[in-house]
């Protein structure tokens, strides 16, 4: 559906993308996570043609980027793009003759985009009645309004409360099962986790991994992540070493690496005669992938 092949772009002297490939697959939600300033911006202004690239090719379903290809992309940023006055069917209405959607074509859409993100009982309230929540909802509805192939997701959670969270991570999955692709950028490494059926970690403009949350798992060797939490760091440190164990910081939490899981009993014998105040098993996640392809030079 997407496909980037050796994109740069320069601001002056500062490379903000270089030779950035990706490629995103018919129906899957790609995950594309990275600090701000890794280039993530910027690689969606051009995606979406409003910036021009200094090099490289990007095809959308087959066409390269240009003005026609603007109308099978959908896009949601991260600040809504609605008119607080406006109704929500006015917000749909206004977005929709932008696309050049005919009258009758505009309304049945309407009525079936604000059916889609729930929001068919609130047609005719005003956008700033609206919880935080539904105003993000609506502002998928914009994406959504003119039938993309493409939809693009800019942190679409940001700001929001645990369950408005939960019912926009319930339309995006609606969404990949209508066959929708989504390209989704966010700084939840939890929401990615969950929604994504690929990720690319970016680093100063480049992909510096990518794959299946499986995949990536990979590149870790490690069976599970022991968090240990004592007073004695030094000496729990050059305890786990002697078994084998990987130390790792993360944050504040001391973390080691097992090769192989243990019974919880057989960690803790690892560490007698250490004051140990807690012990706690974790999976390898996301976020200990990401801080380990991330700090790599």
């Amino acid at each position: 559906m997407l496909k980037i092949q050796n994109l740069n772009k320069s601001y002056k002297l500062r490379k903000v993308l270089q030779n950035l490939s990706l490629h995103i697959n018919l129906g899957e939600i790609y995950g594309l996570i990275g600090a701000n300033g890794a280039g993530k911006t910027t690689t969606i202004n051009i995606i979406c043609n409003l910036l021009k690239a200094d090099s490289g090719n990007i095809t959308i379903n087959n066409q390269p980027i240009s003005e026609a290809t603007k109308k099978i992309i959908g896009i949601a940023p991260q600040e809504n793009l609605l008119y607080k006055t406006l109704t929500c069917e006015e917000n749909l209405k206004f977005f929709a003759n932008i696309y050049g959607l005919d009258r009758e074509t505009r309304q049945k859409q309407i009525k079936e985009t604000l059916a889609a993100v729930n929001l068919l009982d609130r047609a005719k309230s005003p956008v700033e009645t609206l919880s935080g929540g539904m105003q993000r909802r609506l502002n998928i509805a914009v994406a959504l309004v003119h039938q993309p192939k493409l939809v693009i997701l800019d942190e679409p959670t940001t700001g929001l409360d645990i369950e408005a969270r939960y019912e926009i991570w319930e339309l995006i999955r609606q969404l990949k099962n209508q066959g929708i692709t989504i390209l989704l950028t966010t700084h939840l490494l939890d929401e990615t986790e969950r929604l994504c059926d690929r990720i690319g970690i970016l680093k100063s403009g480049r992909i510096v991994a990518e794959g299946s949350l499986a995949q990536l798992r990979t590149l870790i060797p490690a069976a599970e992540i022991v968090v240990v939490q004592t007073a004695q760091e030094e000496e729990a440190i050059a305890r786990a070493k002697e078994y084998g164990f990987t130390p790792r910081r993360y944050g504040n939490e001391l973390a080691f690496w097992l090769s192989e899981s243990l019974e919880l009993k057989e960690i803790i014998s690892r560490f007698d005669g250490i004051a140990i105040d807690s012990i706690a098993r974790q999976p390898v996640r996301l976020e200990h992938i990401y801080v380990e392809v991330t700090q790599q030079d």
